[in-house]
């Protein structure tokens, strides 16, 4: 395996499954049959068939580094062990839209590209650049993903992505010892969660950790609250801008995540500590420190498990998790995740999106851990933790009834593009959560410029 490093911080991760609550409405419709695992927790033999490819080279990007890059790496081994492909991974730059357009520009397009973005696959299709999947990875898909999953991979009908990767965005983790010895129980209700806050103030910990130097954290604080307070067919409506966004609908959500933006004393360091905490900070300083941590709570996908894994801190015992607490009627169901996309019509291309799409290669990270497959094929036992069964658990319990994060469903350079658009706007209102009105203006501005281009 021949693989291209970077240094820095790990790259956002956008990801998918239902709040933790819907783990107990049963056994996630066929999440154990067949699928990958074993007693052992490790890969079963290989299962999905594959074209030898001996001698053939297969370049594969993606915005991923660090652990979840490594883990990644494993897979594609595994791949090139299957073959005889020799497969080269190649870290993208952010965005990855305008990464690949450089290296398609230069006469280099990577063979495989791993798209945060259901709008990114879409720009990619539009571009002339992606190749439809063929019948040996659409069988897999069939037999593996239920139709919603399928469907967020398709571009006016016709298959283009492999949702390899998901990620819930609707989770709070939080600090147990904290919990504990302020005397508060896990809020099932946005006031709640903001009376819990107020109480752990008063105990002596700053409750909430922000990364607000990451836009993309913001957008998923603000879509949860969205969701839950305004329901699925507005959130839709917003997502595609059939609604703009000085609607009223958007003045409620911002005014109710201004409750907490505008307590600084709720907000580790305040506004403008919180502007200067990038994610992994964000995790790491609500698990370290022990009883006294800059933080108690941090919002953040399943994901959040590998930068807990990087303290002291025990997922399920120092480390726990409960869902995005109810705005409205019912709490948010946010995802999100990573499709692979051929940009070569090759044997290689096609034969490694098969392989992604089969619970043998979603198992080898599965395994690892900070890691969920949408793949309903795969057994549960792979998971390194309960917490991790849990939440894939509730991931496949699910089935549909999701919606997809609401910034990767937008053109990049409003949804995706650091200080730009939907981002840059949610980082002014986090310096100023008053400016509702005037937040507002500027995102339409922005979105009706970005969706007119």
């Amino acid at each position: 395996m021949h693989t291209t490093l970077r240094t820095g911080k790990a790259a956002a991760v956008f990801a998918v499954i239902a709040a933790l609550t819907l783990a107990a409405c049963g056994d996630g419709g066929g999440g154990n049959e067949g699928g990958s695992g074993g007693e052992s927790g490790k890969p079963s033999p290989p299962g999905v068939e594959l074209p030898r490819l001996d001698g053939e080279k297969i370049q594969v990007t993606a915005v991923w580094s660090g652990p979840e890059q490594e883990n990644f790496v494993k897979v594609l081994d595994e791949f090139e062990r299957r073959t005889g492909a020799e497969v080269t991974f190649v870290p993208a730059q952010d965005p990855i839209v305008n990464f690949l357009g450089t290296k398609i520009a230069g006469g280099s397009p990577p063979d495989v590209a791993m798209l945060p973005q259901p709008g990114a696959v879409r720009q990619t299709v539009e571009r002339e650049w992606a190749k439809p999947v063929g019948p040996a990875a659409r069988a897999e898909l069939a037999e593996n993903y239920s139709p919603g999953w399928q469907a967020i991979g398709q571009v006016d009908g016709e298959q283009y992505g492999v949702y390899y990767k998901a990620a819930n965005k609707s989770l709070v983790w939080y600090n147990s010892a904290v919990f504990e010895n302020a005397g508060v129980r896990e809020p099932k209700t946005w006031q709640e969660f903001l009376t819990t806050a107020e109480t752990i103030s008063a105990s002596g910990v700053t409750p909430v950790s922000v990364a607000g130097a990451d836009g993309w954290t913001l957008t998923d604080w603000f879509e949860n609250v969205y969701l839950s307070q305004s329901g699925p067919e507005k959130y839709d409506r917003l997502a595609e801008h059939k609604i703009k966004w000085t609607d009223p609908s958007v003045r409620e959500a911002l005014t109710a995540l201004g409750q907490l933006f505008g307590e600084e004393a709720l907000i580790a360091g305040g506004a403008d500590g919180a502007l200067q905490t990038e994610f992994p900070a964000s995790v790491t300083q609500t698990f370290t420190g022990g009883d006294q941590p800059k933080a108690a709570m941090v919002f953040e996908g399943d994901f959040v498990g590998v930068n807990i894994a990087q303290t002291d801190a025990e997922i399920g015992k120092d480390a726990k998790v409960f869902p995005f607490p109810a705005v409205g009627a019912k709490p948010p169901v946010v995802t999100g995740g990573d499709a692979a996309v051929a940009l070569k019509d090759s044997k290689g291309a096609q034969a490694l999106l098969t392989f992604l799409a089969s619970p043998d290669a979603a198992g080898i990270q599965a395994a690892e851990g900070g890691f969920v497959s949408p793949n309903k094929s795969l057994d549960l036992a792979v998971y390194p933790n309960e917490v991790q069964r849990s939440i894939a658990k509730a991931l496949i319990a699910a089935g549909d009834d999701f919606r997809f994060d609401m910034s990767d469903q937008m053109p990049q350079s409003f949804g995706g593009t650091p200080g730009e658009g939907f981002w840059k706007r949610l980082q002014d209102f986090l310096k100023d959560p008053k400016d509702v009105a005037g937040i507002q203006r500027k995102l339409e501005s922005d979105a009706a410029k970005a969706y007119k281009d």
